[in-house]
């Protein structure tokens, strides 16, 4: 009865850990994944690059905050010292992830860096008011 009770125990704990997993992304399916040259969605685009490469490698979630941001939300996403809404070369973000001078270029070296598809859907996605949608 008990090796019945751990079996079936065993299943249910795989169970959840597969449909759990479904649907998150992985890196090299984010890298893969086309932005849109327009109507670019935070939530279906922007917030999956952000977790994935700037959150979950533990500097821009909301434990460590790394240099004070966090990009786990869209409020974090759109903070006002970063993130000039409509001007993508004027945000701070931007100027990161590109790594022009004048700013610490990100991710840092030994990170998962952004794809050029990727870099352009945050400046669009910025241009078009970075709209929490």
């Amino acid at each position: 009865m008990k090796l019945l009770f751990s079996i079936g125990l065993g299943f249910l704990v795989f169970s959840f850990i597969i449909y759990g997993c479904k649907d998150s992304i992985t890196g090299s399916q984010l890298d893969s994944t086309v932005i849109p040259a327009s109507n670019v969605s935070y939530a279906k685009y922007i917030q999956p690059i952000f977790t994935l490469k700037c959150a979950n490698s533990g500097c821009h979630d909301d434990g460590t905050m790394a240099a004070g941001l966090s990009l786990t939300t869209w409020a974090g996403a759109t903070n006002l010292q970063y993130v000039t809404k409509g001007h993508p070369d004027n945000s701070i973000l931007v100027q990161s992830i590109e790594g022009l001078s004048g700013s610490s270029p990100m991710p840092p070296v030994g990170y998962p860096v952004l794809t050029a598809n990727q870099i352009q859907g945050v400046k669009t996605w910025i241009a078009e008011g970075a709209k929490n949608n």
